[in-house]
């Protein structure tokens, strides 16, 4: 079983990127969850929601306090949370930043595994708003593979309609603009 962990705020898909992860894993013929964490947060808030992606059925039914992966959609909530408190031996973490893999680790001392991709600047070009779940998924199957990205083409239909082939041109960019730590 893989768990992630999407640290983001309000507004900003984390959400909706749980969802969109588990009707890819489902599509894929794996067993899913994705649910949100938060109280009446409002938009901008921070937000934490969570994914688990199984070959067998999910009993567990908590919140992920171990994760696999941890997806950080606000470079900002750098400064306010720890992506990596209670991260696994060999866990991921995904930030969406401009800045390197030297940078980030100098800054914040992280000594898992990263994933980096300016995500802002891709949803930017590609989607004329700063939303980032479409391009943070790119980076995260580009990290683990949890599921393929063709996958996730027909959830990004279905929640996008017209605008799901801008949402699909986000997801690829990410996946090959991702800088992957060893």
């Amino acid at each position: 079983m893989i768990e992630v962990r999407f640290h983001g705020r309000g507004g900003q898909g984390a959400v909706t990127s749980v969802e969109l992860l588990a009707l890819a894993a489902i599509e894929e013929g794996k067993f899913a969850q994705g649910f949100p964490s938060f109280g009446p947060e409002r938009r901008g808030a921070p937000v934490i929601a969570f994914s688990r992606v199984n070959d067998h059925h999910i009993r567990l039914r908590s919140k992920i306090y171990t994760p696999d992966v941890a997806v950080v959609l606000d470079p900002s909530l750098l400064k306010i949370v720890d992506p990596s408190q209670g991260l696994k031996a060999g866990g991921l973490i995904i930030i969406n930043t401009n800045r390197t893999l030297d940078q980030v680790r100098t800054e914040f001392g992280y000594q898992s595994r990263l994933a980096l991709v300016d995500a802002d600047r891709i949803a930017r070009e590609e989607l004329g708003v700063p939303i980032v779940n479409t391009t943070m998924l790119g980076a995260l199957i580009r990290g683990t593979g949890i599921v393929a990205l063709d996958s996730l083409t027909a959830p990004l239909k279905g929640r996008f309609g017209r605008g799901a082939e801008r949402n699909l041109n986000a997801l690829r960019r990410a996946y090959e603009e991702t800088t992957l730590s060893n």
